[in-house]
């Protein structure tokens, strides 16, 4: 009988605490009232307005400078790096070509420029721009400080699934368990790590391979001068970023315009003079017969194949310098056609000089147009960097804003184009990298090797997050989901498969950066989703607040107290403290709350939510400013 009264008493504590709490948190809602927003929203404002046919012709070709630089210097070495112990048999050379040329076709052309490149947050690219689209999508964000409110933005867009559909019961998968949505974290973060070290890898690769025609004219020249050449080289690059990608798009895209004539134009020049059968590489039939005659050394030779489609990845990264539609417009009628006439010329001009694998480029080239066409080159590599140095701009303010990187200085530098930034820390960081580099290695061969494994890994990390983007996003049948993971993963794992032959002869050094990049970003987005929880779970209770009455307990004085807190609702902890050390407050509490998002842009009208917390008495309000990654950055 006792342990029947005991057990009722229990039960009525119970109940009674469960309505006590339950009051609370009725009395919470109640009192800390809904957010407002302090403008009224310009529908649409960030939506891409109509270019004109002049500016879009504009945008094309300053896109050369800035987007195609880096993938158009790679005939500087591609055949170098596929035939490092020489050319047995010409037959050879139309099959590497048959690869180049097919190469070319299926990643940048079709799966870059038309595929992937849509797949852009509000015109933002790299693996960091589709982690953001799939935040908005399914509920795989680690922290979570994620508001209703925040969905009503002009630039959080998003598509719904319906109920049943393949997409629906992906995203519910996704959802599903914490270790996936952390997987997809780190999966997401390697990408974005091996792109920070092509960003350190192109410049050294294609300054070294540049400056290294010095040789071919003065073949006794110390390869330590041509190490010094590059370096001085390199740091003049990197001084330069300050000024601006708008200014420095206009000074290198005259430089890569004439670049891709020249070598479009030699190309024309030694197919006619050597070899006009080098065209038959267009069959993929050569592709075969190349694996059946070389083998295992065919195979492996796929390692400097790749090195013809490098630059793609920095091109989706770089989709934020210029609109869609000119990168799009420049790579299919003028980038494209040229490095196919260059890389077809240079095979003519090996199938009858087998003995100049080493130099291919520089060997191919006329001799009355041979210095005009090194300073070009020399100037076209420069430019080649500016593309990787341009992404990783990009990815890092990307990472910032989602917690996975230390906050570092932003600069604007365009008032026109919102995606021009500089970023001065990272800038002196890559320019150290890149110079460690080249002054270790001394050899464009294994510093193709290094940059051939960031490339292809950044380019399955890509294939990965699009099947996600074709079922969450764009709604795609899983019939067509199936056939662009299956080719694309075929030629990726194919060319992963030959750059692991090469992993101790330089393809260990991205690997080494990506490790560095990735233990920070790691370590400083746990320690960020561990800092909020912290605060979630301390949280001041408003019985308490409300406990003090109006004064708060203390002398209140006239004019505006604000707290900062990285919270969106409740009271910090922080609070708490100031009220039982402090004699006095201020009259008017503010609490803010400065707050990332998972878009590119913040409209400066639906920047700002301000609520009021408890009554109006007690003069205590809430401000959430909620930004895109450019909050600590400064217009120049």
């Amino acid at each position: 009988m006792a342990e029947r009264v005991e057990a009722s008493v229990t039960e009525g504590e119970n109940t009674i605490e469960e309505r006590e709490v339950g009051a609370m948190w009725e009395l919470e809602q109640k009192l800390d009232q809904p957010m407002d927003e302090e403008a009224n929203k310009l529908n649409n404002m960030y939506r891409e307005k109509g270019l004109s046919i002049l500016m879009l012709l504009r945008l094309s070709f300053q896109s050369l400078g800035i987007v195609y630089g880096d993938l158009g210097t790679s005939p500087l070495y591609v055949f170098y790096n596929t035939f490092p112990d020489g050319i047995d048999d010409s037959e050879d050379v139309i099959g590497a070509l048959s690869l180049i040329i097919y190469s070319l076709l299926l990643i940048p052309l079709i799966k870059y420029v038309f595929i992937v490149c849509k797949a852009n947050d509000n015109g933002q690219g790299g693996t960091l721009a589709i982690y953001s689209l799939l935040c908005r999508h399914a509920k795989v964000k680690l922290i979570p400080n994620q508001h209703r409110s925040d969905e009503d933005l002009t630039t959080y867009s998003r598509t719904l699934s319906a109920e049943g559909s393949f997409a629906a019961k992906t995203k519910k998968w996704l959802e599903g368990k914490h270790w996936r949505k952390r997987a997809l974290l780190v999966i997401v973060l390697l990408g974005t790590c091996m792109m920070i070290g092509d960003g350190i890898l192109t410049p050294a690769i294609s300054v070294l391979s540049a400056t290294g025609g010095i040789k071919v004219i003065k073949p006794n020249m110390s390869g330590d001068i041509v190490v010094l050449v590059s370096v001085v080289i390199l740091i003049g690059l990197f001084s330069m970023q300050h000024y601006g990608t708008d200014k420095v798009g206009w000074l290198f895209a005259p430089i890569v315009l004439i670049w891709f004539l020249f070598i479009g134009s030699t190309g024309i020049y030694n197919i006619c003079k050597y070899d006009t059968s080098v065209l038959k590489a267009f069959s993929p039939t050569y592709i075969y017969l190349y694996f059946k005659r070389r083998g295992l050394d065919g195979w492996i030779s796929l390692g400097g194949i790749l090195l013809s489609i490098t630059g793609t990845e920095a091109l989706y990264a770089d989709i934020a310098y210029f609109p869609l539609l000119a990168i799009q417009l420049a790579f299919t009628l003028f980038v494209f056609p040229c490095l196919l006439l260059a890389y077809c010329g240079q095979a003519a001009y090996l199938v009858n000089h087998k003995e100049h694998y080493q130099d291919a480029f520089y060997a191919s080239i006329p001799n009355s147009v041979y210095w005009p066409m090194f300073v070009v080159a020399t100037g076209a590599a420069i430019v080649g960097s500016q593309a990787t140095i341009s992404g990783t701009y990009s990815i890092i303010k990307q990472a910032v804003a989602h917690g996975c990187f230390p906050r570092v200085k932003i600069v604007h530098t365009s008032k026109k184009f919102l995606g021009q930034i500089y970023c001065p820390d990272i800038n002196w960081i890559l320019m150290l990298g890149c110079i460690a580099v080249t002054a270790s290695f001394k050899n464009q061969s294994q510093i193709g090797n290094a940059y051939g494994t960031a490339v292809v890994l950044v380019m399955l990390v890509t294939t990965l997050l699009m099947v996600l983007i074709m079922l969450l996003v764009w709604h795609c049948h899983w019939i067509l989901v199936l056939i662009f993971t299956v080719l694309s993963l075929f030629v990726e794992l194919s060319y992963f498969s030959a750059v692991i032959f090469k992993i101790d002869q330089g393809g260990w050094v991205p690997l080494i950066i990506a490790a560095i990049s990735l233990l920070v970003m790691s370590v400083w987005h746990y320690a960020t989703v561990k800092k909020y929880e912290f605060e979630m779970h301390s949280k001041v209770s408003m019985s308490w607040i409300l406990g003090l009455g109006p004064s708060l307990g203390l002398v209140r004085v006239p004019g505006v107290g604000l707290v900062y807190t990285e919270l969106a609702s409740g009271v910090p902890h922080i609070f708490s403290h100031f009220i039982t050390n402090l004699p006095a407050i201020h009259s008017v509490v503010v609490f803010v709350c400065v707050k990332y998002l998972p878009v590119y842009t913040v409209p400066e009208e639906e920047r700002f939510l301000v609520k009021r917390i408890g009554p109006k008495t007690f003069r205590m309000f809430r401000c959430v400013a909620r930004y895109c990654p450019f909050f600590f950055s400064v217009l120049k």
